[in-house]
């Protein structure tokens, strides 16, 4: 079996990792792939790294009709069985149309939960055989814009949970952001984007360092509302003479985040939109507890009062509530992150991934 795969991401966000994680299950399996995506970016590297065969092309976004004419191209000298779109900017429409236009089974994997422009952006799915949903709530969402089931598949996303085992020591860790070995540090793990709610837990945060004083911050991520959110942030220090920003580490973009996470007390994810949350199952995998917004698949992510806490979505009262109960419970918090790891290992296992989308391949060509 031959299959080409459309990854439009540029960054090695949740989306990318997983079509990585796709790729490693595949060549174990005996199935060749090939990646097609944007020139200079993060998951070309990574994937030339892994010894994965690359084809680049400076992709420009959903309006860049010239990577028609490329994947068009690439399949008529590949000539793969089937071609496997994994994101949007762009890959979601001509993935589809370029399959179509040789010929080729297409199957495409929708990893939000948030609705498509009416009409004109659910016409793309009529290019693909199979849309693959990563959760329920995805799949809901697509049912909804009206189509049919059966065209559509729930394929969660996987975790290698080996590879999310710190690597640092508590004390590195501590030293490499200046924190103390008092502090009690919670992590938001999420670009810096409207949807996943940052802005609230900044509201919620007052809240939360007003019953735990030694509590920190370390927000991980980058993206355009970083200035506003610092901003945001002084405003509300002005009026506090202790300082709530001094309690607030804005970090960026991590690619080591793997290697550290595990030595956090706590994931708190205020997303108001969520397809499922990588970020949430590899800080379960590494045996952290999660404090998130019930939005989207975050409840198919956490399971609630067994691996971490789902409070109400746009709730700030409540997020810091759920951040208060866990910071001021080290036993609790134990046990759950220890529930958590388990949980991971057994529902979100790359072979099972991997199994579930050779069946689909397998399916389609069929």
């Amino acid at each position: 079996m031959k299959t080409l795969h459309l990854e439009t991401g540029r960054h090695l966000y949740g989306g990318p990792r997983q079509v990585l994680l796709l790729f490693d299950g595949l060549r174990k399996r005996g199935i060749d792939a090939t990646l097609a995506c944007p020139t200079e970016s993060a998951i070309a590297e990574a994937a030339q790294a892994a010894g994965h065969p690359v084809i680049t092309h400076p992709i420009g976004g959903d309006l860049d009709i010239s990577a028609v004419s490329f994947l068009t191209r690439t399949v008529q000298e590949l000539k793969p069985d089937l071609l496997h779109a994994h994101s949007r900017r762009g890959a979601d429409y001509f993935g589809g149309l370029a399959a179509a236009l040789a010929r080729i089974p297409a199957i495409l994997t929708r990893r939000v939960d948030s609705p498509d422009t009416p009409v004109v952006g659910t016409l793309k799915y009529r290019a693909y055989d199979r849309v693959v949903a990563i959760s329920a709530a995805v799949r809901g969402q697509l049912e909804r814009e009206g189509l049919p089931p059966a065209k559509l598949r729930t394929i969660r996303s996987a975790i290698d949970a080996d590879a999310c085992q710190p690597t640092w020591t508590r004390e590195r860790f501590l030293e490499e952001f200046g924190f103390e070995d008092t502090d009690r540090v919670v992590a938001v793990v999420a670009q810096l984007i409207p949807r996943k709610g940052h802005a609230l837990l900044l509201e919620a945060w007052p809240m939360v360092r007003h019953r735990c004083p030694d509590a920190r911050l370390l927000v991980l991520g980058a993206g355009p509302l970083q200035a506003e959110l610092e901003g945001r942030l002084e405003a509300a220090a002005g009026a506090d003479a202790e300082g709530l920003a001094a309690t607030v580490t804005f970090a960026g973009f991590r690619p080591d985040l793997r290697e550290f996470l595990g030595r956090v007390d706590l994931v708190v994810h205020p997303a108001a939109r969520e397809g499922l949350g990588v970020g949430l199952l590899e800080a379960q995998a590494a045996g952290v507890p999660v404090v998130a917004c019930a939005a989207g698949g975050v409840p198919e992510a956490v399971a609630d009062g067994d691996t971490g806490l789902l409070v109400a979505p746009g709730d700030p009262v409540a997020l810091a509530e759920g951040v208060i109960l866990l910071l001021d419970d080290p036993g609790w918090r134990r046990q759950l992150g220890a529930a958590a790891a388990a949980r991971i290992r057994a529902e979100f296992s790359p072979d099972r991934m991997v199994e579930s989308y050779i069946e689909l391949y397998r399916e389609v060509l069929a």
